[in-house]
């Protein structure tokens, strides 16, 4: 029996609602993930060293390798207990809850625009390459890897700057699952450029359906936990890590940046870099587009 600390404030409703059945997914040393047979999506039961995020709950554990929980093992909820087979179970009575909720575009963007070229320097040192940041391949599949990401993100970037969503749109789906991790590269820049779609008063705050649209697109061409970030992000349902970064940038304090960015860089191998880039990226491209009248072809 372990408690639950914190957690997305949905997936605790639908807990506390008892309408949760379903089966593990996949399994990792700190998280393992749960398809919901209500409505298929994917939820995850994380490590206390694990940040809060949309289908998330925290938990009052390091890790759960010494559980030998498996895949398809069945999951449901009892009164206020989530129960993973024989193996584990989680109460929730008194979690705290969690939502992302994503800062509003600022209306003067000078303070921004000096935390992106000093966040965009820090990544240029600090990040992990290999992904969307380049590195030295290690053979030519690689270097063929690298050169493609770079040159169909530019063209994305440039489509959207210009605010060219239809052409954006297309650029988009050709990184979808392209790149290396788990959660491929492509994907993990996306959650980052989605993130920022999502900031209110944002200039392309009013095309997010681009967003839905790319999700929509992308079901088949990456993996489930991967296609289940995108998702999320599409809405504005991002990690709480990144969040926190979101916020940073807004703000002329350049010590909590480089702290918040660092949580995001940690994420994963090269997926935080991949998705502070994609951060940088899209809020770049908001800017450039300014006040520019965008294709405002529907992608629903």
């Amino acid at each position: 029996m372990i408690s639950t600390i914190s957690g997305d404030v949905d997936f605790i409703q639908r807990l506390e609602d008892l309408k949760f059945t379903g089966i593990v997914h996949s399994v990792f040393n700190r998280t393992f993930n749960i398809k919901c047979f209500e409505n298929g999506e994917l939820y995850t039961i994380a490590s206390s060293n694990v940040d809060n995020g949309p289908n998330t709950i925290i938990n009052d554990i390091d890790h759960f390798k010494s559980m030998e929980i498996k895949v398809n093992e069945r999951v449901h909820v009892e009164k206020d207990i989530l129960l993973i087979g024989n193996k584990l179970a989680v109460t929730i009575n008194k979690a705290e809850k969690w939502e992302s909720i994503i800062p509003a575009f600022p209306i003067n963007d000078d303070i921004l625009n000096r935390n992106l070229v000093v966040m965009r320097k820090y990544i240029g040192i600090h990040g992990k390459g290999g992904g969307i940041k380049r590195q030295v391949p290690n053979n030519p599949f690689e270097a063929e890897m690298s050169r493609t990401l770079n040159r169909r993100t530019n063209l994305l970037l440039d489509e959207l700057a210009e605010s060219r969503m239809s052409s954006a749109f297309d650029h988009a789906i050709s990184i979808i699952g392209l790149g290396p991790g788990l959660t491929p590269s492509g994907d993990d820049f996306l959650v980052g450029v989605f993130t920022t779609f999502n900031m209110l008063n944002s200039p392309f705050y009013a095309g997010r359906s681009f967003c839905k649209g790319v999700v929509s697109k992308a079901k088949t061409l990456t993996n489930d936990i991967s296609w289940m970030a995108l998702k999320k992000a599409s809405i504005g349902k991002v990690r709480e890590s990144i969040i926190s970064l979101l916020n940073a940038l807004l703000i002329e304090n350049e010590e909590d940046l480089i702290l918040s960015l660092n949580k995001v860089l940690n994420i994963g191998s090269s997926s935080g870099t991949d998705i502070a880039l994609g951060l940088v990226c899209g809020l770049e491209a908001n800017i450039k587009a300014g006040g520019k009248v965008y294709d405002r072809t529907s992608f629903n």
